[in-house]
């Protein structure tokens, strides 16, 4: 009688294998498609920006797949708390409200306020600086009250137009001396608007940083641990230079591990000491 054993087990091994790859881990994310520059629309279709750049290399050193939808950002949040989304790769700034709800990784990019000049406008070192100057917002945003709320401290006039694109114009066109937007936006905007250069950096001290539903810590170890290898690897850094224009500063969130997981002396932080397990 022959022996069929080895080819048997042969055979399993080999079903095995294939079955291993058939499941590679998948997990179901999420961003805002139309956040320039972090995801917007491709001409030829789909979304492209560092946040879509940050997923793939996620996954890369995840070794599994991250299953991307672009959608609005209202329905983001309280689609990852349904569990539709198993985590949001949308910048999504932690504040200590949001703490009490959801968890969060450690900030991979720092959110400030950015202003935007044209190049051969002087240049300020202080928000005294603008004094006397005519400052366009996006009507609505987050910029525009903070700029309208420091209106009378600070002595400058405020413009608010129905995009930031049109503000970014009214630089251009010299009807406003600066715009200010979020950094990373307004880094774009430079980038992409000839006669512009960045000007003013006001520091807020937050992040941007990957949320996840409470309870979820073992899925945020095991994303922090990637998260903390590319920016080791240097990988964070070289998205950030690609989409927004220049190298991230030293100590910045793009290139600096912090200790334990999640964002320090906020709610949901875990001081447990770790090293990242890179591939």
């Amino acid at each position: 009688m022959r022996n069929f054993t080895t080819p048997l087990l042969t055979l399993l091994v080999m079903l095995a294998g294939g079955t291993a790859v058939a499941q590679e881990k998948v997990y179901k994310v999420a961003l805002d498609g139309t956040f320039a520059p972090h995801a917007m629309p491709k001409l030829d279709g789909g979304v492209e920006g560092f946040n879509v750049d940050l997923a793939d290399a996620l996954a890369t050193e995840l070794g599994a797949k991250l299953d991307v939808t672009a959608a609005q950002w209202s329905g983001l949040l309280p689609g990852m708390q349904a569990g539709t989304y198993d985590f949001l790769v949308a910048p999504t700034t932690v504040t200590e409200e949001r703490t009490k709800n959801m968890l969060f990784s450690e900030g991979y990019l720092n959110t400030d306020f950015q202003f935007a000049v044209k190049a051969d406008a002087p240049d300020i070192s202080s928000l005294e600086g603008f004094k006397g100057k005519t400052i366009a917002v996006n009507k609505g945003s987050a910029y525009d009250r903070w700029a309208r709320d420091l209106e009378g401290k600070i002595g400058w006039t405020v413009e608010s137009y129905g995009t930031n694109a049109d503000a970014v114009q009214a630089v251009v066109s010299g009807r406003a001396f600066a715009n200010v937007a979020g950094n990373t936006v307004t880094a774009w905007a430079v980038k992409k608007t000839t006669g512009l250069k960045l000007s003013y950096l006001h520091s807020t001290g937050k992040v941007f940083a990957i949320p996840f539903r409470k309870g979820d810590e073992a899925l945020r170890q095991t994303i922090e641990n990637a998260l903390e290898c590319l920016k080791s690897k240097g990988t964070i850094a070289k998205l950030h230079e690609k989409w927004f224009g220049y190298a991230p500063a030293a100590g910045a969130a793009a290139v600096t591990t912090y200790p334990g997981y999640g964002v320090p002396d906020l709610a949901g932080y875990d001081a447990t000491a770790h090293q990242p397990n890179c591939k």
